[in-house]
């Protein structure tokens, strides 16, 4: 009985934990790619 009441719970937390890590992967991808960008035009 306490499994089912504390499922949907866990089930929102998940999503969230899950939504948080795509953003900051996201996030990640951009900072690499401007760092990228910024050496290439020191270079040229």
């Amino acid at each position: 009985m306490k499994l089912s009441k504390l499922a949907p719970i866990a089930i929102i937390a998940c999503a969230l934990a899950l939504a948080a890590c795509a953003n900051t992967v996201r996030g990640a991808g951009k900072d690499i790619n401007n760092t990228a960008d910024a050496i290439e035009d020191s270079v040229n």
